[in-house]
């Protein structure tokens, strides 16, 4: 009997797409096994492996389908009645929105365990006076709404209460309830009102091994309660819908790429456990290519304004694009050429979090916190870049670690 070619290629494009699914899954655990499978079954994994290249190649770069969006684990159900206040807790925002997810999520914490009133932060860049209102970046009442029945919270201190009087009070990221009972409730019990300061000892976004209400209150903090206001919103889906269009050879699909010059040149890309903890716009560039983007992808770069270093990975991908290359001409004014650079980190983080792929050039805690946002809405494809030896290399063997172990914080913050 003759052989059906036909079958044979449906065959093979089958087994092609149950390893990739393996891949995604879990490539180590699939490699692992591989080693030790047979020669003449290692051939049919390699007629796979080309069968993956040539799909990638087709689809113009190995784009990956996004998974679901998870479920919140955490209910308001979970929490018992808040008691009676007991004094007021301040803080600020500082820093971009990859620090204030961490900061609220720890104010409130800090709350609940004193049963105290939160009050609405401010916002405060990193210049002398450089201070906007809750309300000019994020939907203050939906902020409100969102932690009814979890702590009390008032948009400003009472009258009657002087900002000078409050004690400050240094608090650690990812604060525990002990910490708060030890170090904070002695204080808080003292002067009535504090105000919280928190610092960021490590970037630690990896789930714990045991839950407890304070790790409920601390992600319905950090994954529910921020929204943005409706013009700051309408700028990062205009700026979307832009990279969309321009995207049209790729069904749509863009990268974003966390990678701004002034921070490259101040880390200098030192060595960590035998990995570089950034990548200049080459080397992203070439890291790209190898995993088999199309030269026609289109790429946004974190990067506010063009710079001349960024070159390079214009001529290998020309469809890559700055904010002020991109955003509707009618925003500039205020999004971006304004002194502040609120609103364009504000911009990266959202437009970061709603790419088809993400990649970090520059590890810290925007890639972490922008991990988690994708966690949660299902944007797995976060490509962690690393130097290539050969001409070409899977996609899938860069995922995050956050997503392919599942230890971001999101995975116990989402079911």
């Amino acid at each position: 009997m003759g052989v059906d070619l036909r079958q044979v290629v449906a065959g093979i494009l089958t087994l092609t797409m149950f390893v990739m699914l393996g891949n995604m899954i879990k490539r180590d655990h699939f490699d692992s096994i591989t080693e030790k499978l047979p020669g003449d079954v290692q051939d049919v994994a390699k007629v796979a492996e080309e069968g993956l290249r040539t799909i990638a190649k087709l689809s113009k770069g190995p784009w990956l389908e996004d998974g679901e969006q998870l479920k919140p684990c955490w209910s308001k159900t979970n929490f018992d009645e808040i008691e009676e206040s007991r004094g007021y807790v301040t803080f600020s925002l500082t820093n971009g929105p990859e620090y204030h997810v961490s900061q609220i999520a720890d104010a409130v914490v800090v709350a609940r365990v004193l049963r105290a009133t939160l009050v609405v932060p401010d916002i405060r860049g990193s210049k002398p006076g450089d201070e906007r209102k809750f309300e000019d970046v994020y939907d203050v009442n939906k902020f409100i709404r969102s932690l009814d029945g979890v702590v009390k919270v008032v948009k400003e201190l009472p009258e009657e209460i002087s900002f000078r009087n409050l004690a400050v009070v240094k608090v650690p990221n990812r604060v525990t309830e002990d910490h708060i009972i030890e170090n904070i409730q002695p204080i808080f019990k003292a002067k009535g009102n504090i105000r919280l300061a928190t610092y960021f000892p490590s970037v630690n976004m990896r789930k714990s091994t045991e839950k407890s209400n304070a790790d409920l209150v601390a992600c319905l903090a950090m994954f529910g309660t921020l929204e943005l206001q409706p013009d700051v919103n309408e700028v990062v889906d205009s700026t979307v819908e832009r990279l969309r269009t321009l995207s049209r050879k790729s069904d749509g699909r863009f990268i974003s790429v966390d990678l701004r010059v002034d921070l490259l040149d101040n880390k200098g890309c030192h060595e960590g456990n035998g990995r570089k903890s950034c990548y200049g716009a080459h080397e992203i560039a070439v890291f790209l290519r190898k995993i088999g983007y199309d030269k026609d992808t289109t790429i946004y770069l974190t990067q506010s304004r063009w710079d001349s270093s960024l070159s390079v990975l214009k001529d290998i991908f020309p469809k890559t694009y700055t904010k002020e290359n991109i955003m509707p001409a009618d925003k500039k004014e205020k999004f971006l050429d304004s002194a502040d650079s609120e609103f364009e980190k504000v911009i990266d983080f959202y437009l970061c979090s709603q790419s088809d792929a993400f990649v970090p050039a520059i590890s810290g805690l925007f890639y972490a916190n922008v991990a988690g946002k994708r966690i949660a809405s299902g944007k797995n494809q976060i490509l962690i870049p690393a130097d290539i030896s050969g001409s070409s290399a899977s996609a899938t063997d860069f995922i995050s670690p956050y997503v392919l172990k599942k230890n971001h914080m999101a995975h116990s913050c989402f079911c």
